[in-house]
């Protein structure tokens, strides 16, 4: 009689400690994932450009800034949502009066740079590109804290390749010439400052061969190329850390 007390503790706690799933051990579990979570710093990520940044005919979750921050905080990172500032149709010009209108302060991790198709569509001159952009580059690197490797210029990408390109009456080799001169030029600044540069043009050059990287209004890029695009800018990216 005096053994059976003992052993129904003894069971009784044997019964505790196998019971792993419950809500108190489910809540510890919880919170250190939590407190994890929290310990790595949340990164800001700003991304400067035209229609192209801002994925026109994609859905927001498809274009290259979101994309970017979803794909590095599936590898651990913790980024905030993206803070975009473009818009289609802006040359550098535009894009410049913008940012100088935000004024901006906050300094960002990373900083992406993609402008000029625009400025080559209208038929601007390359020498007021190359003054323009150099100030966008200059501002894009004060906003990385003065950290040029913390920013990435992106290559302009060839519309004359696209259906509307085809379609559009105009000289398709002179697109790419003039195309190609203003990378040129946004890759030489990008060069002198110490900055990543990442080309996307080449990429975007395969919707001659595959379709699905062209969105439907047959002159921007599907969410397909946008997600091509993210895999070359990652690669700045991991440069920059």
């Amino acid at each position: 009689m005096k053994i059976f007390p003992a052993l129904f503790v003894f069971v009784l706690l044997l019964g505790c400690s196998k019971n792993d799933n419950s809500p108190e051990v489910a809540d510890l579990n919880q919170n250190e994932t939590a407190a994890t979570a929290a310990a790595i710093p949340q990164q800001t990520y700003l991304s400067l450009g035209d229609s192209y940044t801002i994925g026109e005919s994609v859905p927001q979750a498809q274009s290259f800034p979101f994309l970017l921050v979803s794909k590095l905080n599936a590898r651990g990172k913790n980024f905030a949502a993206p803070r975009v500032i473009a818009r289609t149709g802006w040359t550098t010009s535009d894009l410049q009066k913008t940012v100088l209108a935000a004024n901006i302060t906050k300094k960002y991790d990373f900083v992406s740079l993609l402008v000029g198709v625009n400025n080559q569509y209208q038929g601007l001159s390359k020498s007021s590109y190359r003054s323009q952009f150099r100030d966008l580059l200059n501002r894009a690197i004060n906003y990385a804290g003065g950290k040029p490797n913390h920013v990435t210029v992106i290559s302009i990408p060839d519309w004359g390749q696209t259906p509307f390109g085809k379609k559009s009456g105009r000289d398709r080799q002179k697109i790419t010439e003039d195309i190609a001169a203003f990378n040129a030029i946004n890759k030489a600044e990008a060069s002198a400052r110490g900055v990543i540069y990442t080309n996307i043009t080449t990429i975007s050059n395969k919707v001659s061969t595959d379709p699905a990287l062209v969105a439907q209004d047959g002159l921007h890029y599907s969410g397909k190329m946008h997600a091509l695009w993210v895999d070359a800018i990652i690669t700045a990216f991991n440069k920059a850390n």
